[in-house]
Formats: C-alpha cells, structure tokens, sequence
C-alpha cells in the first residue's frame, strides 16, 4: 500500500477559487434580493417573502437534475461551465431588472427570468463541482475529509466578502443603485468561469495524471460486459405516480396545508431517492452504502432547518431583542449573518489539523458521529440563547453575546457535518451515480429550507400584521383626523409605559383583508380611549419607520397606523392593521408563549436527531464497509 502524500493537491486550490467567486455571486445577490423587491419593485414584504424562500429552496432542488446530466451525458466539466454561463446570465438579468426598476412590469419579468437561470444554473454548477473535489484522491485517501473542509472554507469566505462588496455598491438607500450590487454579483460569476476554464486542463487531473470530469460518470464505470445500464422506464413510472401522488396529497390535503412548491419539494424528497434505490443495476453492498448517505441525510434536515432561522426568526430576534450598540453605533441586524462566514473562515484550518491530527493516532470519528456532534453543538447553541432570554419582558434587549455566541457554536457544529457530509457522499456514491447522489444531498437541504421556513412561523410575536390597505382617494382619508392621532413622538417614550389612544371605528370597503382596497371608509371616533403599551408602538415602528399616526380600532384589539410612503416621486398612504394580541403557536401540542419556549423547541428537535444519530453511528459505520 503507497503512502499518503503530503499537502493537497493544486487542483483543490483551483476548484476552491472557482466555487469561492461562485458562492460570492450567489450569495452578493441575495443578500440584496428583498430589499430590492420591497424598495424598488415596491413588492409587498410577505409577496417578497415567498418569493425568496421559494427561490432558496429550489436552488438547491436543482442540483438533482444537473448531477443526472453531468452521470449520464455531459461530465462533470462540461456541466459546470453550463452552469457557470447560466448563472452569469441570471445575473445580468437581475442587473436589468434593477436597471429598469421603475417599470415595476418590465422590471418583475427580468428578475423572473433571471431567477430562472439561476436555479437552474446553479442545479448543474453546484452538485459536479463538489463531485469533482473527490476525484481528485485515490481511494481510500485520509486527506478527502481535510480537502472538502479546505473546500468548504471557499464557500465560506465568498459569502463573507460578498454582502460587504455587492452591499456596498447596491444598498446604498437609492434604489438606482441595486443593480450596480448584482452587476458586482455577475462579476464575480464571469470571475469564476474565466478562472475554472483556462486553469482545468492544468491542475484537473487524477493521481495517475488523467483529466477528471470529462466524460460521464457513467462511462467511467460499466457493466461487466461493457455496456452502461439503460434508463428503467418501469421503475421511473412507478416513482412518477409516487411522486405525483405525494404532491396532490401535500398541496391539496388540508393536513399538510402545502403551498405548491414546499409540496413539489417534498413529494421530490421522497420520490427521487426511491427511483435511484430501485436501480436493478445496483448490487447489494452498493445499495447498502446508499441507505447510508439516505439516512445521515434524514438527519441533515433536521441540522439545516434549526441552522437557517438564521435569516429569518434569528434575524427578527436581532432587530428586536437585541442590544447592538457598539462604540456608540447601531450594528446593522443583517451583519450578525456574516458572523458565521467569519467564524467558518478562521476556525475551518482548526478541523482540518484536528481532523489530520486523529487521524494520525487511528482516532478520528467516523462520518456519522461526526454529523451526530455537529447535530448536538447546534442543540448547545440553541440552549444558551435559551437561558439568555429565559424570564426576559419583552421590552427588554440581551446583550449580542448571547447571538454571536450561538452562530459561533452553531459554525463548529456546521464544520462537523456539512463538509463531511461531502466527502461521505463522494466516498459511499457508485461512481457512475456521483454527480446524482450529491444532488439528492442537495434536495435534503431543499427540504430543510422550506421546513426552516415552517417553523420561522412559530416566532412568538408581541404584535403581529394583520393587514394593509393602500387607498385609492386623491385626498387623505385620515388628514381631518391629523390632531386626535398620536405623533411621533410616542416612539421614543418609555417601553413599559402605557399609552391612552382614542378610540375609532373603521370600517373598510374591502372585506376580504387584501394588500390593497378602493377606499377606507366610515371612520369615526366615539370619545373613548383605550391603552397600549408603548413597547407594542415601538416594534411597530421598527417594522415601517415611516409611520406617523396611529390609532386603536374600537372593539377589535387592533391598532390602525397611517404612513406616507413614496415610490417613484409619488407619495401615497398606506393604512395598516396589527393584532395586539396575536394567538400563541403551538408546535406539536406544545404552546410557545415566548423565546424561551421558541427557542427550546430547536434544542429538543436538534438534540433528539443527535442522540438517534449517535446511536446508529455503528450500525451506519458498518453499512459503510459492505464490500462488493
């Protein structure tokens, strides 16, 4: 048996470059993508919502068909400059979109449009080029978990220095200016593709110095007699109608109360496991090793849907509880994102030596128990924010300690199991099958994102929207009533205090609670006054600066409040609704009354996955030695 070498080799440093501009890009964009649809295609905050978390979650639902293409037809190579052009493409699209921004209909279907390149660009992209970091060892190499984690800080330090670049140039409070942000995006994707085509044939090689990933995978792996296995259109019909079956199920059963693409998410998150596990040409130690990267990536689910809150309930949590002035500054919320970037960056070469070290001594972990400590480090970083907000009013604010304790946390546990992750998959996967199975490892993390999302929605709010109405009159329906409504000077008042507003009756001549109404009517006051405490007015006031007066809405528990508002040189009202006191959520019989209950729900559900995890670690480790 030869010796290990030493070091790694150049074609590492190449691929990491390479998928650092590409995470640069994709990461430059979406740290702009809301902002630009509320503040400049003047998008509803819930329509952008969707709309993001829609995009994120089929970005990684992609990669499934561009690991298909790059087995079967196209190789590894060919399908990462595919998707490299793609991708550069959607961006330039954004730029249009940005670019003509204020024909809001023009604008709409450039960004659609370059989504659509994007998700897809991304599909052949991401699944081939962490295929490729595999190839480039021998079998059996001890240096492939270091490599993927050297790899893995690539990814990280493009999403570092990318909201810092694309933010600088595009979110500069001029609308104009969102497209200079993704033109930067487009940039560094064209970077990426300039970098990876003229350097491959150099620094792509295996061992014995043959070019990698450019054929299919499935040719370099036949049949004993030297044929590639035809598609088994049988087995694709069945997982066809399984497919479709779920689908219907998830979208239409009121059980599930799916919207369309978390049910087409779903239902492909079982579908297409079924149809690769069902492949007659697959023997029995290969299905074996199969079922391991099938149930580890069970498991994942659970990692990435309580690690993702980080750009939804963690960042509400930020703006609202969290005490961010530094040196007399205000820290931006959306900063405290980057934490784990820079966390990843530094601490990355750490795992790398200790990994090494272990391995050395014949004492590093397997894959699984690896994953397994990555599952209960984010449990542990859940539990110290909990007792951080544990007996806290909701007036108060924490110090940030107790966050960027928990993204510093979490980025061990991440360090634990996302790149080892790769490098199982790339190890257990038949090699005709590479490119495919890394995509369904992606799909897991498709599904994560949508459940991320789900469970986002239990966030115990203190106020919560209700509804907004922008009337369509030529003169304010509420200037007359400018005096028995609160100024803006509530806002700076003491959070604890209580506040008496007059009492008013509104009525609207739209019933059905949507986005916009012909007209706001029939406002009248009655004399009365109710109170409302002033920290209720302040987190209002976080949510839309721009309000000047508010009211209470007589008999309803909900506070009207008035803006002006501005988009493209024209000012208008919009009229808003918030519930007081909304319903507490309940998650699997148990309420959640507040951040503490909100965030011991994660510390149950991480710490659960990891001691199950822990506990089929030896079973899943010997499932990973079947031998053909």
């Amino acid at each position: 048996m030869t010796e290990t070498p030493k070091g790694h080799p150049k074609g590492l440093y190449l691929l990491f470059v390479t998928e650092m501009w590409e995470r640069f890009s994709y990461y430059g964009m979406r740290a702009l993508f809301v902002l630009f649809m509320t503040k400049a295609l003047f998008f509803d905050k819930a329509l952008g919502s969707e709309i993001y978390g829609s995009y994120t979650g089929l970005v990684y639902l992609t990669p499934l068909i561009g690991g298909y293409m790059a087995d079967r037809y196209w190789g590894n190579r060919k399908s990462i400059v595919i998707g490299g052009i793609m991708m550069a493409i959607g961006q330039f699209f954004m730029f249009l979109s940005g670019t003509f921004y204020q024909d809001a209909g023009f604008a709409s279907i450039m960004m659609f449009i370059g989504l659509g390149m994007l998700i897809f660009g991304n599909g052949f992209f991401k699944p081939n080029i962490s295929t490729m970091v595999g190839q480039l060892y021998p079998e059996g190499d001890r240096r492939i978990d270091s490599a993927f984690t050297i790899f893995y800080m690539g990814i990280n330090l493009g999403a570092f220095i990318a909201p810092l670049i694309c933010g600088y140039f595009g979110d500069t409070g001029n609308p104009a200016d969102f497209r200079w942000g993704f033109l930067a995006a487009c940039v560094g994707m064209i970077l990426s593709l300039i970098i990876f085509i003229t350097q491959k044939n150099k620094y792509l090689v295996s061992p014995t110095g043959e070019q990698i990933g450019e054929k299919p995978n499935a040719k370099r792996e036949v049949q004993a007699n030297g044929e590639k296995a035809p598609l088994d259109t049988k087995s694709l019909g069945i997982w066809g109608s399984v497919f479709f079956a779920l689908l219907f199920i998830f979208w239409k059963v009121e059980y599930f109360s799916m919207d369309f693409i978390g049910s087409f998410i779903f239902a492909l998150t079982i579908a297409a496991p079924g149809f690769i596990i069902s492949d007659k040409s697959l023997t029995k130690p290969e299905r074996t090793r199969i079922w391991v990267i099938y149930i580890v990536a069970f498991f994942v689910i659970f990692f990435w849907s309580a690690f993702e809150q980080a750009g939804a309930s963690l960042t509400y949590f930020a703006e609202e509880q969290t005490d961010r002035n530094l040196f007399g500054s205000v820290i931006p919320a959306s900063f405290f994102q980057a934490i784990n970037a820079v966390a990843i960056v530094i601490f990355a070469p750490v795992f790398v030596w200790l990994w090494g070290f272990l391995g050395k001594r014949n004492m590093e972990p397997a894959s699984p128990f690896k994953q397994s400590i990555g599952l209960f480090l984010l449990a542990l970083g859940y539990l110290v924010i909990a007792f951080g907000v544990k007996g806290l009013d909701p007036s108060a604010k924490v110090s940030m300690i107790w966050l960027v304790s928990l993204y510093t946390i979490h980025t061990f546990g991440e360090l634990c199991l996302s790149p080892i992750g790769l490098s199982m998959v790339n190890r257990l996967a038949p090699v005709r099958l590479a490119s495919l199975l890394m995509g369904v490892w992606f799909l897991s993390t498709a599904a994560a994102n949508k459940f991320a999302g789900t469970l986002s929605a239990y966030y115990p709010e203190e106020v919560k929207m209700d509804r907004t109405f922008i009337p369509n009159t030529s003169t304010s329906v509420l200037d007359s009533l400018a005096t028995t409504m609160l100024d803006t000077t509530v806002w700076s008042a003491d959070p604890n205090a209580k506040t008496a507003l007059p009492v008013m009756t509104v009525s609207s001549s739209n019933s059905t609670g949507s986005d916009k109404a012909d007209s706001v009517t029939a406002i009248t006051r009655n004399g009365s006054t109710a109170e409302v405490l002033n920290f209720h007015l302040k987190v209002i006031k976080t949510n839309n600066s721009k309000i000047d007066r508010a009211a209470i809405v007589d008999g309803s528990g909900l506070l009207m409040t008035h803006a002006i508002e501005e988009n493209k040189g024209q000012k208008f009202e919009k009229i808003q609704f918030w519930n007081l006191k909304p319903e507490k959520p309940s998650f699997a019989g148990m309420q959640i009354n507040n951040l503490y209950d909100f965030f011991m729900l994660f510390v149950f559900m991480a710490g659960a996955a990891s001691v199950v995890l822990f506990f089929l670690s030896k079973k899943l480790v010997t499932m990973m030695k079947a031998q053909d």
